[in-house]
């Protein structure tokens, strides 16, 4: 009886610790969100010690001044502030052929889902062709919409529709 006490506590051990074990867990690369700022899946760079490396969003907002050029209320033309900031941005994605970057169009709240989807597709594709305009190939660019699905600034007023409406050239290698 006691042997096969032990025998069944034996197995039972057996059993409870392959059961414990959890299978190997993948890891995959921090990926870019796309706003300038932090990436996820990184620490503080205070707590490492970070380098910024060439090709960056960063590096990109440090010569091109911004990566975010605005509109006015349903209007998808580039104001001349906004050419300023794309000749910038152009000069700078000419001198790093190696990047890709993507052009998000954006919306304020107001109107349908589908207008704003239409309306971030043409603020993007605006500033696709002022930078290809200024000689960047039309390969290292991308566009995408996010309509009224990602706004920077909160509220309904003037203050925060003005900030949605946008353009960001984006890094995405």
């Amino acid at each position: 009886m006691r042997r096969t006490l032990m025998i069944a506590s034996l197995g039972l051990a057996l059993t409870l610790n392959a059961c414990g074990r959890k299978p190997p867990v993948e890891t995959t690369p921090p990926v870019e969100t796309g706003q300038t700022g932090a990436t996820e899946g990184t620490v503080d760079s205070d707590e490492v010690g970070l380098v910024e490396l060439p090709g960056s969003q960063a590096a990109l907002v440090a010569a091109a001044g911004s990566d975010t050029i605005y509109f006015g209320t349903d209007q998808s033309d580039i104001s001349a502030d906004a050419q300023a900031t794309l000749r910038a941005q152009a000069k700078w994605l000419v001198a790093n052929p190696n990047v890709r970057a993507s052009v998000e169009g954006h919306a304020d709240e107001r109107g349908t889902r589908e207008y704003n989807q239409a309306l971030g597709e043409r603020r993007a594709q605006a500033a696709k062709l002022f930078l290809m305009a200024q000689g960047v190939p039309e390969n290292q660019l991308l566009t995408i919409s996010w309509g009224k699905e990602r706004p920077v600034a909160t509220g309904s007023d003037e203050s925060a529709w003005a900030q949605n409406r946008r353009a960001v050239t984006v890094v995405v290698r």
